[in-house]
């Protein structure tokens, strides 16, 4: 009972200080307090996404009788997108990195090699947030192979390099 009694007293305290700071920037206490849970209530909420094998497969089988990439996920309303990608040869003619955006790769088939970190050479801004540079010092070639995952972080180096052929997943937030 003692703890329940320090809770109330605290919060009741914590009340008395805050209410004439948002008294004096004119803020509301009690509009905030009741517009907020309505506010979420109104905003429309993301439909959830079921990717089943049978759908994975037909799409990585056509993605393999044509290379490219095939958009699984894009929705605008969430900060993330899923790509799956298969390439034969194929060499990043660049280093890139990105300010606002991270990358998770999954390889499904295949191999490839990312070369991650380092310091770029004759860096240049694409556009606001995203770099491209065409040398680097000091990377770290990872060698991916079926099963292998690889986490680059936001501003990260990096470059692939597709000796014969790869499919992966790519996950990608979008700054947000």
């Amino acid at each position: 009972m003692l703890h329940f009694h320090m809770l109330k007293s605290q919060s009741r305290r914590t009340f008395l200080r805050s209410a004439p700071l948002a008294a004096a920037t004119g803020f509301s206490l009690a509009e905030s307090v009741l517009t907020a849970p309505a506010a979420a209530q109104t905003a429309a909420p993301v439909p959830f996404q079921v990717f089943t094998a049978d759908k994975l497969a037909d799409a990585l089988k056509a993605l393999q009788a044509k290379s490219g990439n095939d958009s699984l996920w894009d929705n605008p309303a969430l900060p993330f997108t899923i790509v799956l990608t298969t390439e034969g040869k194929k060499a990043g003619n660049e280093y890139e990195w990105h300010e606002g955006r991270d990358h998770i790769f999954q390889i499904l088939e295949g191999s490839t090699v990312i070369e991650v970190g380092g310091t770029p050479q004759g860096a240049h801004s694409t556009k606001p947030g995203e770099w491209l540079a065409p040398t680097a010092t000091g990377t770290t070639p990872c060698s991916l192979h079926k099963g292998d995952w690889l986490v680059i972080p936001r501003g990260t180096l990096h470059k692939r390099t597709t000796a014969e052929s790869v499919t992966l997943c790519l996950i990608s937030t979008t700054g947000k």
